[in-house]
């Protein structure tokens, strides 16, 4: 493989980590939202 080929190969295996670091943050965002509104309702509901 030449030097150009290793230096693409590195940079996809850099963007795809990028891209699964993000893809874990927003699940955890939409984790942390869900939570926060189970959390809502369940206290609405109680003092209701």
């Amino acid at each position: 493989m030449t030097e150009e080929g290793v230096h693409a190969v590195k940079k996809i295996i850099v963007l795809v980590l990028v891209a699964l670091g993000a893809f874990a943050i927003y699940r955890k965002i939409q984790a942390d939202r869900a939570e926060l509104d189970l959390w809502t309702e369940a206290t609405a509901a109680s003092d209701s």
